[in-house]
């Protein structure tokens, strides 16, 4: 790390419930790289609840002056609270109100806030069609008028979101070095060149991204729009009827499918499979978030099918312990990502060059060619 001088204000880091592993790591890379006296930068809060399901919000320390990083995964139905005797997993409501609580427990005593909330609640509703609720920008400005000054997410579904909030901090960070990194690790035979791998989006919304990575690595760009059976709607959406290959010949490549999460999984197993059906050599799933709301059965078939060879996703969002021992998964460690950005802006100092990392994509490629 570089020699920074001066921060805004004692560095904080508050981890919500079910961040705890991760702001762990986050605080040993920080004091790995300062060396100072501090035990730790990690401030203990809680949200106790009542029988009833209400809660509280309590900050075990004092916070004047600080520079507060508050890390909340919104989409950890790991932890659980009793409500009338009943177990309830959290939901993402629930993970925002906890936050919501925590801020306000800080009374205004801490210099500056940041939430780091790596997959933006209610994220995928973005954008508003007929009479409908536009939840995210709400919650953003929400968060605005409490006190919070910066915003850092990851791979947002639609970053125009932050229109909702244009005079504050809003950064949309994109797991492209570390996704590549883990391949390259994972797959140490693949040969990433125009000839031996494409990369492949989902659908429409995802190119934006999947241009990156086919930009950055030198590879060929395809991908598949859903086509959608509009005269009726199951659970909310136009039900999906086929998925159209649009692009160059993949015939005995290695296929990068590229998007930001993975819910059912449903599309992406699809995908999978109309790829091999092309005679695609292997298939590799990059998402940023893998929910994996319907379970991991599908994939385990698809895997045992050849559809799918790798997927991976990040520990910016839970995920069940068996998930990890799934010979098709992958995890993709971002705590150090996630300290660099924290200790560098703790120091008022740019974060464009850990945003748009080519140098280091380029320098890791030719790393792994000159094997």
């Amino acid at each position: 790390m570089s020699e920074q001088h001066s921060s805004v204000g004692p560095l904080g880091i508050i981890a919500m419930p079910g961040c705890e592993e991760i702001a762990g790591k986050v605080d040993s890379y920080i004091h790995s790289w300062r060396g100072d006296d501090i035990e730790t930068y990690n401030i203990p809060v809680t949200c106790p609840r009542f029988g009833s399901g209400e809660a509280k919000g309590l900050v075990k320390s004092s916070v004047r002056g600080h520079d507060i990083f508050i890390i909340c995964d919104v989409f950890n139905y790991g932890i659980k609270y009793r409500m009338y005797d009943q177990i309830v997993p959290m939901s993402p409501d629930d993970h925002f109100q906890d936050l919501k609580r925590v801020i306000a427990a800080l009374g205004g005593k801490a210099r500056r806030i940041t939430v780091v909330m790596p997959m933006l609640y209610e994220g995928r509703q973005h954008r508003r069609s007929a009479r409908e609720s536009l939840d995210c920008a709400s919650a953003l400005q929400e968060l605005v008028a409490m006190g919070v000054t910066n915003i850092i997410t990851f791979d947002a579904h639609d970053a125009r979101v932050q229109n909702a909030i244009p005079l504050n901090g809003f950064e949309n960070v994109h797991p492209t070095y570390q996704m590549i990194k883990s391949l390259i690790k994972t797959i140490p035979d693949i040969k990433i060149d125009h000839d031996n791998v494409t990369i492949v989006s989902p659908d429409e919304g995802g190119m934006s991204r999947c241009i990156y990575y086919s930009s950055v690595l030198g590879l060929d760009l395809g991908m598949f729009y859903k086509r959608r059976n509009y005269s009726i709607i199951v659970n909310g959406r136009n039900p999906i009827e086929a998925h159209e290959y649009l692009g160059n010949d993949i015939s005995g490549k290695d296929v990068i499918i590229v998007d930001d999460m993975i819910s059912s999984g449903d599309s992406v197993l699809d995908i999978g499979k109309k790829l091999k059906e092309r005679n695609a050599r292997r298939i590799f799933v990059f998402a940023s978030f893998g929910l994996f709301v319907e379970g991991f059965e599908n994939f385990d078939k698809a895997y045992e099918a050849g559809y799918i060879d790798k997927v991976f996703t990040t520990n910016l969002v839970y995920a069940k312990p068996e998930l990890l021992e799934k010979p098709w998964y992958t995890r993709v460690d971002m705590s150090k990502y996630i300290a660099m950005l924290i200790n560098t802006i703790n120091y008022d100092e740019s974060i464009s060059g850990l945003l748009a990392p080519i140098d280091k994509i380029k320098a890791l490629l030719e790393k792994h060619q000159g094997k």
